[in-house]
């Protein structure tokens, strides 16, 4: 089924990898397309940009690092701002399935109240 990932997404699923554990954006990308299973497509046209930009943000911030073999590579870190900006996302995200379940059919909270 693969699909793009919406923009207004994006923040929150890099966010969610990162705070996992760090990463460089090749793995970054990987990741959300595994625990997709492959149903986000990760654009790296898309990814590094937001990286950018959330750096930008102070969400996360970047080091290089050097690697045994090859080249160095820059790795990721989700910062306390970052952590905050995650769970806002989260709570508007459990919000926002809320209520397309409660219109596509599915069990909601008015519905059980």
């Amino acid at each position: 089924m693969g699909r793009d990932i919406s923009k207004g997404d994006l923040p929150a699923l890099i966010l969610a990898v990162i705070a996992e554990e760090p990463s460089h954006g090749y793995a970054i990308a990987r990741s959300i397309e595994l625990r997709s299973k492959k149903a986000f497509l990760m654009k790296e046209g898309t990814l590094y940009p937001m990286l950018r930009t959330l750096e930008q943000e102070g969400c996360v911030v970047a080091v290089w690092e050097v690697q045994p073999s090859g080249p160095a590579r820059k790795v990721y870190r989700i910062t306390d701002h970052g952590r905050s900006e995650l769970a806002k996302r989260q709570t508007e995200w459990e919000e926002y399935a809320q209520s397309m379940r409660a219109i596509l059919g599915g069990r909601s909270d008015a519905q059980t109240a």
